[in-house]
């Protein structure tokens, strides 16, 4: 019996031709040289987040890059690669309705505006540096929610909030008519952040106390670093962690596509603006 025999019966009971059953496996030997070069782009995106992106940033980073490609190929490509999202689970927040005896909640989550330099949100989140506390003070401009001031300290004090308020402020050419938005800890309620931001003629808003979706944007700040960039059980040293957070300050701005700017980094998202 001839070696074709086999495939002559296959081919006559699914009623198809002999040449598809050959092109086929012609083809499942043949390397998708277009398929292996998407597959690396999603290979290096993934790694450049620190395993964090999941398919639906993965795709939005491609198409913002040129590429035509789908959720679900992307997802494809993904279980491919043998890669997966890391992402924290849900959590439940107290609801809080009681305003700052300082700043009334003047935002009032109108965290969408129409131009950089109109609202700032700032908060504190705290990072084991090996021995003890670093205390992480952030600003970000909600118009494409980009880093723009930063300051590290083993004690969250308002010399900690002054000095990234302060950056911001002369990163951003000391403008005129911002408001700045924060939740109520000691260190935005002090006497000195208040006469610096009186200083500097910016109005102050505050977040209802014990409520986090008042100042949700610099939640998700800070979310996003600690699942997608700090190590699990924090850093070595003080120093090591003040270089690794300098490094994700770097990412997160030029880099990191954000959901907000339809997967442009906050920096691509203002230049295409301006």
């Amino acid at each position: 019996m001839s070696a074709d025999c086999p495939k002559r019966e296959l081919s006559q009971v699914f009623s198809i031709p002999r040449s598809t059953y050959y092109s086929y496996q012609k083809r499942k030997n043949t390397v998708n040289t277009e398929r292996e070069r998407l597959k690396a782009k999603v290979v290096s995106l993934h790694q450049a987040s620190r395993q964090a992106a999941g398919s639906r940033t993965l795709t939005g980073q491609l198409k913002q890059e040129g590429e035509r490609i789908g959720r679900y190929k992307v997802r494809r490509l993904m279980k491919e690669a043998n890669l997966t999202s890391k992402q924290p689970g849900k959590h439940r927040y107290k609801p809080a309705t009681k305003p700052s005896d300082i700043a009334d909640n003047h935002l009032n989550r109108q965290f969408a505006t129409d131009r950089p330099n109109q609202v700032w949100c700032g908060d504190v989140t705290y990072i084991w540096s090996g021995t003890q506390w670093l205390y992480l003070a952030l600003v970000i401009d909600l118009y494409a929610r980009r880093i723009i001031g930063w300051a590290c300290s083993d004690s969250p004090d308002s010399v900690l909030t002054g000095r990234a308020l302060t950056t911001a402020y002369y990163a951003r050419g000391c403008p005129k008519g911002v408001m700045f938005h924060s939740d109520q800890g000691c260190h935005y309620t002090s006497l000195a952040f208040r006469q610096r931001l009186w200083r500097y003629q910016i109005q102050q808003s505050m977040s209802r106390r014990g409520n986090c979706w008042d100042n949700s944007p610099m939640e998700r700040v800070f979310r996003s670093y600690k699942s997608e960039w700090m190590p699990k059980y924090g850093y070595d040293s003080f120093d090591q962690a003040q270089t690794d957070v300098l490094k994700y300050i770097k990412y997160y701005n030029f880099e990191r596509g954000h959901s907000y700017n339809r997967y442009l980094a906050p920096v691509q998202a203002e230049a295409k603006a301006a």
